[in-house]
C-alpha cells in the first residue's frame, strides 16, 4: 500500500509539466511560465520563484552540485538560474538567457564529467542538439539530428550521448562526444519517445513513448573494472602454503 505523504498546493495556476528535485527541494514548471522552488519540509513550501518563460515550461534540470538550474520553455528559450542569485523577497533573475533554438526547449541534460558544460535539444520546427558553457553562455557546439529531440541523457561512465526523438524518426539515438558520431540508432518505438530515465548503475535506459509502451535498453557499457597489478618480482616459492 502506498500512502500519499503531503499536497503541495498554491503557487501555479494552470497545469505542471516539469519537476526536477535538488535534495529537499521540488523544483515546479507549469503552463503559467512561473518556475517555483518548494521545500518539502517545511509548511510554507515555496521558499524561491523565478521570472516567468514567457511560454509553458518544458524541462527543467538541475546541476549535480545544485548550485546551477536550466529551464527550457515552448516559447523557444533557454535559460540558466544560479542559486547564488535567489532573493528571498523578490523573484530570481536568470544568469543567461538563451534564444538560440527555434522551437520548444524540452530536452536538458548536465554533462556528468564537465560541470559547465549543457546539452540541449530543441522541437520539431528546431531538431538541433546545442551544447552550452554555462560559465560565458557561449553555444560552444550545434548538430542537426534530423528529428525532434524530445529527452537527451548522458552516459555516466564514457563521453556518449544518448537522444530520444519525435517527428519524424521515433528513434534512441546514441552519440560519440565530442565528435558527434552516431554510434547507434534504436528504432522499436512507433510514436514519439518522450522521456528517458536511467538506471543506478547507469547502464540501463527506459524509454516512454507515445506509443504506450515501455521499453529497456543496454546501451550503455558497464565500466570496466581495473585489474590489480602484477608484482613484478614475485617473492620467492609465493606459490606454496606458508607453515606455520
Amino acid at each position: 500500500m502506498v500512502l500519499q505523504l503531503r499536497t503541495l498546493k498554491g503557487g501555479h495556476r494552470l497545469r505542471v509539466g516539469a519537476m526536477d528535485w535538488n535534495n529537499h527541494i521540488l523544483t515546479t514548471g507549469g503552463m503559467d511560465g512561473q518556475i517555483f522552488n518548494k521545500d518539502v519540509r517545511v509548511r510554507s513550501h515555496i521558499v524561491e520563484t523565478y521570472t516567468r518563460h514567457d511560454q509553458e515550461d518544458c524541462g527543467l534540470k538541475w546541476l549535480a552540485s545544485g548550485q546551477q538550474l536550466a529551464s527550457g520553455g515552448n516559447d523557444n528559450v533557454l535559460q540558466i538560474w544560479d542559486r547564488s542569485m535567489a532573493a528571498s523577497n523578490a523573484p530570481t533573475q536568470w544568469l543567461h538567457r538563451l534564444e538560440e533554438h527555434t522551437a520548444a526547449v524540452k530536452a536538458l541534460a548536465w554533462c556528468p564529467f564537465q560541470s559547465n558544460l549543457l546539452a540541449s535539444g530543441g522541437g520539431a520546427g528546431d531538431k538541433c542538439i546545442k551544447f552550452w558553457n554555462t560559465h560565458t553562455s557561449a553555444c560552444v557546439n550545434s548538430v542537426v539530428t534530423g528529428s525532434q529531440v524530445c529527452a537527451l541523457l548522458w552516459n555516466k561512465n564514457e563521453s556518449e550521448l544518448l537522444s530520444s526523438h519525435g517527428f519524424t524518426h521515433n528513434q534512441l539515438t546514441l552519440w560519440k562526444y565530442p565528435s558527434m558520431l552516431k554510434v547507434a540508432k534504436l528504432t522499436r518505438h512507433t510514436s514519439r519517445v518522450l522521456y528517458m530515465a536511467q538506471s543506478p548503475d547507469g547502464c540501463t535506459v527506459a524509454s516512454a513513448a507515445g506509443d504506450e509502451t515501455l521499453r529497456f535498453w543496454n546501451v550503455f557499457r558497464t565500466p570496466e573494472v581495473a585489474k590489480p597489478a602484477q608484482k613484478k618480482n614475485p617473492e620467492p616459492f609465493a606459490h606454496l602454503n606458508l607453515i606455520r
